[in-house]
This record gives C-alpha cells, sequence and structure tokens, in this order.
C-alpha cells in the first residue's frame, strides 16, 4: 500500500534527491518558498523543511534500500527500525500553509510604501503606530520605525503578517 514518508536529503541536495524521485517515477513533495534576496546570486527557493522531502511510495513493492541508497539521499526518517509514515491529511495541510504563505507574500510585497504609517497589530509592540522603513530578504520579514522616547525613530524588525496600512482619515 501506497504510504507517505519523510526522506532525509544530504545537506543541500533537497533539489537533487527531488530530481532523482521523479527519474525513477515516485511521487515526491519538496515544500518550498519563494523568496525576495538582495544578491541575484542567491536561491530564489529556499526548503520549508531543509533536508526533508516527503515520497508516496509502495515500500514492499519498491524496497526500502533503493530509497536508503538514492543519489543525494540520506534514508528514511525512521523511529527504531521503521520508516515514519505521514498521512495524507498532513501533507494536505502542509500544502495550504504553502499556499497561505505564498498568497500573504504577494500581497504584502507591494502593499506599503517606504514611509507609510502602518499599524502593528501582533507581538510586542502591538498597538502602535510605526513607519514602514522596506522590505528584507524573504518574503516575511519587514522593518519599520517606531518613534518611542524623545520621538527618536527606532527601527524594528517584524513579520510582514504584524503590520496593516492605516487608514487615513
Amino acid at each position: 500500500m501506497e504510504q507517505w514518508y519523510v526522506a532525509h536529503s544530504k545537506p543541500r541536495n533537497e533539489d537533487l534527491l527531488w530530481k532523482q524521485f521523479h527519474l525513477r517515477n515516485f511521487e515526491s513533495y519538496f515544500p518550498c518558498l519563494k523568496t525576495k534576496t538582495v544578491n541575484p546570486r542567491a536561491r530564489q527557493v529556499q526548503p520549508y523543511f531543509p533536508g526533508y522531502l516527503f515520497v508516496h511510495v509502495d515500500l514492499e513493492k519498491t524496497g526500502r534500500s533503493e530509497l536508503e541508497w538514492i543519489p543525494g539521499g540520506a534514508g528514511l526518517v525512521s523511529f527504531g527500525d521503521e520508516p515514519a509514515c505521514v498521512s495524507d491529511s498532513l501533507i494536505f495541510a502542509i500544502k495550504q500553509r504553502i499556499e497561505q504563505l505564498e498568497r500573504n507574500s504577494v500581497e504584502s510585497s507591494g502593499l506599503f510604501s517606504k514611509g507609510d504609517t502602518v499599524h502593528i497589530h501582533n507581538g510586542v509592540f502591538s498597538g502602535y503606530e510605526a513607519i514602514f522603513d522596506g522590505h528584507l530578504s524573504g518574503n516575511d520579514r519587514v522593518r519599520v520605525l517606531l518613534s518611542l522616547l524623545d520621538n527618536r525613530q527606532i527601527p524594528i524588525v517584524l513579520p510582514a503578517e504584524s503590520i496593516c496600512r492605516l487608514d487615513p482619515s
């Protein structure tokens, strides 16, 4: 019976392992997030679970050794001598979370301009107003300037979902 298993890759070899699974016609899932980097030569896609992929196979038909010795791989995640299975519902939930993060990233990437007044609604500074300063590398961090003591603006890094635009009314 086919089930999802967690495959461990060698360091920074997730892409190679994913390609090896496809060459062998194994259904696999490699959750990744697109990132915005300052360096144009940096990876534009980052693994959501660095060093891990999911593979959907029937171990009785395939044989465990084929998955243990595949190029780029470091074996299956196991407890004792038993490979760890992952439910279809968990894979579905991970796919939904990745889609939600991608959607939020696209929505927030063009939402703010430098100098916009924003409201912080999550975290330690919840309830404060700040000035948007810019997006940071990766998709989920922003820098805002918070006026505190003597109206000095202090730069603070926050998750992008922690701020919203303050209506100029």
